[in-house]
């Protein structure tokens, strides 16, 4: 089985904010995928189906984004599943701009409270992630308190250029799905539609 963890918060006061992108490509997942409706299970909200052939779980995890990681360790524990190549987390990603993103079979949290707690509870950096840009176009601009900005709702451009840009990484997903990180990594180098 895939899964495939949106980092997010829950409450509607959060769905608009950069700190969330990791739910909209979920949702998206979800829709194009036609998976039945949201279910709670253990500390997330999962979708089930199948993809290509392959059972897929969409994971959000109701935890807040700090403690993310309690809402996948379980799936570790499962036998015939393996974190490197089963477990794809999608995260927003203030060093990247919008319209940008990276798909990554290993690497650091990279100071992403999302990503640093579900290192803590898989104990292991190497499973994959696609980190996707919420930060300014003017790489001189400065975010200002990073809290503050990843819990910043979009602007209405921000917004569009990420629903622009989530078919794009949903093909990505399903490479990573059918083919493997390396040859998703080659053929989404992450640039996006703009460039």
């Amino acid at each position: 089985m895939k899964v495939i963890v949106g980092l997010g918060n829950p409450g509607r006061e959060y769905a608009g904010t950069r700190h969330n992108v990791g739910w909209w490509v979920i949702d998206h997942l979800a829709d194009v995928w036609r998976f039945d409706g949201w279910k709670k299970d253990h500390e997330a909200l999962v979708a089930s189906g199948t993809v290509e052939g392959a059972k897929v779980r969409l994971v959000k995890p109701q935890t807040y984004m700090n403690e993310s990681g309690a809402a996948v360790r379980h799936y570790a524990r499962r036998p015939f599943f393996a974190v490197a190549n089963d477990l794809l987390v999608v995260a927003d990603e203030v060093a990247f701009p919008v319209g940008r993103y990276r798909f990554r079979a290993k690497g650091s949290a990279g100071g992403h409270n999302g990503l640093k707690s579900i290192e803590q509870h898989l104990h292991t950096q190497e499973y994959g992630r696609l980190r996707v840009g919420v930060g300014p176009a003017d790489e001189q601009r400065s975010v200002g308190v990073l809290k503050d900005y990843v819990l910043g709702d979009f602007g209405k451009t921000e917004a569009a250029a990420i629903r622009e840009l989530i078919p794009e990484l949903a093909s990505g997903i399903g490479c990573w799905m059918t083919e493997g990180m390396l040859e998703t990594m080659n053929r989404y180098p992450g640039k996006g539609r703009s460039e």
